[in-house]
């Protein structure tokens, strides 16, 4: 499935992911991780890391997207976020992590719902989400990045090419992409529209398009064993005339500023000292990808 281009006039339509078939392989687990949790105070910072570490469990809401938060074949809850989230738990004192797979729509309803205690799904930090939610800061940075043909016969590099040169022109469902293109002076009605990345590059292949817009990390991943399609450099797309870089990090209920923190201290840590890549690097991030912004940064404040 696709990166995480997660624009929130696109990004929170329930039909951008589906879970996977893997899901089923949860089977009690998964039941248990569907229940709702118990209302907290949040009072001076809320009490829910104090209630999580009574637990010991603490469960996450997933979108069953690759490579962000999964279940893999053999029914292991998986993925970038899952992973760097049972690191820093056991950090914080709480030992198991538990999925609560939805869809990526119904993540922040499901948060605010009490259906989960924590949003793991690499969502990106937008000044509307942050009106709902609070967020860490963000584990990761991410660019966009074309597939084109090899060679890149149209020399096509950002949005602007796209246009300038009247390239033909496919991104995916409800991806951010949409709007930069648009930004940019691509009419929408002439955007093919595919389910993922891997039906982009099949349209790049086969020639019914010049170029499919996603995510450098997930355009990257995907040509690896394309013998007849590249993915261009990454670039920073143009939002309101300046550079724009999205940023994915973990989402908590407004009123728990205390777990907010104490998840962003460990995360620091994890970052100074080299760890947090090394648990992102399996599922294709690189130094590219690492980051230094803030969610108040993102968050416009």
């Amino acid at each position: 499935m696709a990166a995480p281009n997660r624009h929130p006039t696109h990004h929170d339509n329930p039909t951008r992911r589906s879970l996977l078939a893997g899901v089923a392989a949860l089977g009690a687990l998964g039941a248990a991780g569907c229940s709702r949790v118990a209302t907290a105070s949040t009072a001076d910072g809320g009490d829910l890391l104090d209630r999580l570490r009574a637990a010991g469990v603490v469960r996450l809401g997933i979108a069953g997207e690759i490579p962000f938060g999964y279940i893999d074949r053999d029914g292991r809850l998986t993925g970038e976020a899952p992973e760097l989230a049972e690191v820093v738990f056991k950090r914080l004192g709480v030992g198991t992590v538990q999925p609560v797979p939805t869809e990526f729509g119904s993540l922040i309803p499901g948060l605010n719902s009490q259906q989960f205690d924590v949003v793991a799904a690499g969502m990106y930090v937008t000044p509307e989400r942050c009106e709902q939610v609070i967020f860490a800061d963000p584990d990761y940075r991410m660019l966009d990045a074309f597939i084109v043909r090899k060679g890149n016969p149209k020399g096509l590099h950002d949005y602007r090419d796209v246009v300038a040169k009247k390239a033909r022109f496919a991104t995916g469902t409800g991806y951010a992409e949409i709007g930069y293109a648009v930004g940019a002076g691509y009419r929408e009605s002439d955007i093919l529209i595919v389910p993922d990345q891997v039906a982009g590059l099949n349209a790049v292949e086969a020639g019914r398009v010049d170029v499919f817009a996603g995510t450098a990390l997930t355009t990257r991943e995907v040509v690896k064993k394309s013998r007849t399609a590249e993915s261009t450099r990454p670039f920073a797309p143009l939002v309101d005339g300046a550079p724009h870089v999205d940023g994915g990090a973990f989402a908590f209920r407004p009123g728990e500023t205390r777990l907010r923190d104490a998840f962003n201290t460990e995360l620091r840590k994890l970052r100074k000292s080299g760890e947090l890549l090394r648990i992102l690097e399996p599922f294709g991030f690189t130094k590219a990808e690492m980051t230094d912004l803030t969610a108040k940064e993102l968050c416009g404040g």
